[in-house]
């Protein structure tokens, strides 16, 4: 894919953003945009770099720290937004600035112990299961507030809020659902833990951005629309 074309496509997923929040009423530039890079080449996101992106998501570990080492020489927010295995989280407090699938306070601990001093704190967020799948990580949604008070006493993170992919859903309406029960987990820990920075709500992909923005989605994340399709 040429860089032109991964610029018209930033262009364009960023004029979506935009629309939505004029839509809900919401000021401009109050949700940002995740660029999802998994199992796409450096040269992509060097594009999207190019196009004036700076955060990136990438789901596998030892893909992103080979795109890491390689575009060095830029200014990039690294995300890991994939599962978080016990035997990588050195590697992810080490080179990432955010991890959003935190659901457990295991995890929490490694990520908080691992991150080297010199570095400024780990930016988290909770993952919720909010849609309850079988399949899918993430705290039970009865379980994130035991869980962020915890995750809040850890020096080596500062906990930024919540992550959800909720199930697929085709109404405006439906998607809404389960966005707004992760808002209002929000808005309650925020009441809980005020010396918390809590400004995140990292939910809203491809196919529901409106209705994530709709419901107060501060970052959304996309891949195939900005990238094309992956390959398998």
């Amino acid at each position: 894919m040429s860089g032109h074309t991964v610029q018209d496509n930033i262009v364009a997923v960023r004029g979506r953003l935009e629309s939505a929040l004029q839509k809900a009423g919401r000021t401009p530039g109050s949700a940002s945009l995740l660029a999802v890079s998994k199992k796409k080449p450096a040269e992509d996101v060097q594009a999207a770099y190019e196009a004036g992106q700076r955060s990136f998501g990438e789901n596998y570990l030892q893909e992103a720290l080979d795109k890491q080492q390689a575009l060095s020489m830029l200014d990039i927010t690294w995300h890991f937004i994939g599962a978080v295995q016990s035997n990588k989280t050195r590697e992810i407090a080490e080179h990432f600035d955010w991890c959003h699938t935190v659901d457990r306070l295991k995890t929490a601990r490694r990520l908080s112990e691992q991150r080297p001093d010199h570095l400024p704190p780990l930016n988290v967020c909770l993952q919720v299961n909010i849609s309850r799948q079988e399949s899918k990580s993430g705290a039970a949604p009865e379980e994130v507030e035991t869980l962020a008070a915890e995750i809040a006493t850890l020096p080596g993170l500062s906990f930024r809020g919540l992550m959800a992919i909720p199930a697929p859903t085709v109404s405006f309406n439906e998607q809404r659902l389960p966005f707004r029960a992760l808002r209002e987990l929000l808005d309650t820990l925020r009441i809980n833990h005020p010396d918390q920075p809590l400004d995140t709500l990292s939910m809203g992909m491809s196919d529901d951005i409106d209705a994530a923005i709709t419901e107060g989605s501060t970052l959304v994340r996309v891949g195939t629309a900005i990238f094309g399709a992956r390959a398998s």
